[in-house]
């Protein structure tokens, strides 16, 4: 998949047009997915079941023309390998029955083999005979600080107090959880590279809560770790509100950052001179007409640029966005790029 536009654009090579695809693409606005879903009567059961989780990771690729796939899974199945069970409560998210409260609980956990999430690595394998090289395929994982705070805290949070407590209280301990997690992580997508994702990309969806001298302790030094250990393809990491670590970033060694729909684009540029960037329109921008939605897309697209440059959205779609404004965005992406060659 190194010819591919998508690939082409991640390795920061200059392509014909700038490529497109949407964090959480694979998901609830397709009816489809919804029909798979029932299907599996549970979020878990879907995410475990390779045929089923390719099948949803497939139709984003049929009914929206994007340019890259992305396999359908969650980033908590690192934790649960790792032996902390989770829940998927519905309309609430995630709970763990037990949380990490001390250095006592961290003996009934272990670093994650890649073996124990197969379920995972049989779904990029299935996806990928599937796609048959229509369009390579993204892997991800969650940031080692993103996967901390569930575990502490137990489920989601406005503020994850109890996690940030943590980092205060009990430093050695927090760090010595981090690296669980980061070498779980590096073994999980060394992996699934090899069952064939082209693309990786992280997540840190709680990049935004931490003041800045404790994201670059508790976060970037953990994902410098994993891109410095996989160097077999382009990496993307995606730090949502982590607006003040740009700079940092610019010396990481990945190859794309995201932005968030907070981050300014010409400022982003100035930061991280030396990176594809991807992004960053805001997901209620497409509860706007059509109308809206060509002007808002082409309004990001000429601040952005022809290069260097991967569409997509600021965070992921929400839920009750209509699929015709979802098709709206990418065929304004793609026409709009024509036109500027």
């Amino acid at each position: 998949m190194q010819s591919s536009l998508f690939v082409q654009a991640a390795s920061g090579k200059a392509t014909s047009r700038t490529p497109v695809w949407l964090m959480r693409q694979a998901g609830r606005i397709l009816p489809e997915y919804r029909k798979v879903r029932e299907k599996a009567k549970d979020f878990k059961k879907l995410v475990k079941t390779p045929e089923l989780a390719a099948e949803v990771t497939l139709q984003p690729v049929r009914i929206l023309e994007v340019d890259a796939a992305i396999i359908f899974s969650d980033i908590l199945v690192i934790p649960e390998a790792m032996g902390l069970n989770y829940e998927m409560e519905e309309n609430k998210g995630p709970v763990f029955p037990k949380k990490i409260t001390s250095v006592n609980d961290l003996r009934g956990l272990h670093i994650a083999s890649p073996e124990e999430l197969q379920y995972v690595l049989d779904a990029i394998s299935l996806t990928k005979k599937e796609l048959n090289g229509a369009v390579p395929l993204i892997g991800f994982a969650g940031a080692p600080w993103t996967i901390f705070s569930y575990m502490i805290e137990g489920r989601g949070s406005k503020t994850f107090s109890a996690a940030k407590k943590m980092l205060y209280t009990q430093p050695a301990f927090s760090h010595q959880l981090l690296d669980m997690i980061t070498e779980s992580t590096i073994h999980y997508l060394k992996a699934q590279i090899r069952a064939g994702a082209d693309v990786i990309q992280i997540f840190d969806s709680w990049a935004g809560i931490l003041a800045p001298h404790q994201y670059k302790e508790f976060s970037l030094k953990y994902i410098s770790k994993i891109c410095d250990a996989i160097p077999e393809c382009p990496k993307i990491v995606f730090a949502k509100g982590a607006f003040f670590a740009r700079a940092e970033m610019n010396t990481m060694n990945c190859e794309v950052v995201g932005l968030d729909w907070n981050m300014g684009i010409a400022e982003s540029r100035a930061l991280l001179p030396d990176k594809v960037l991807q992004g960053n329109l805001d997901p209620c921008a497409l509860y706007g007409s059509r109308e809206d939605v060509k002007r808002e897309t082409k309004k990001m697209l000429d601040a952005f640029g022809p290069s260097k440059h991967i569409a997509n959205l600021g965070h992921g779609l929400y839920p009750d966005t209509e699929v015709d404004k979802v098709k709206c965005f990418i065929e304004t992406v793609k026409e709009h790029n024509k036109l500027k060659a």
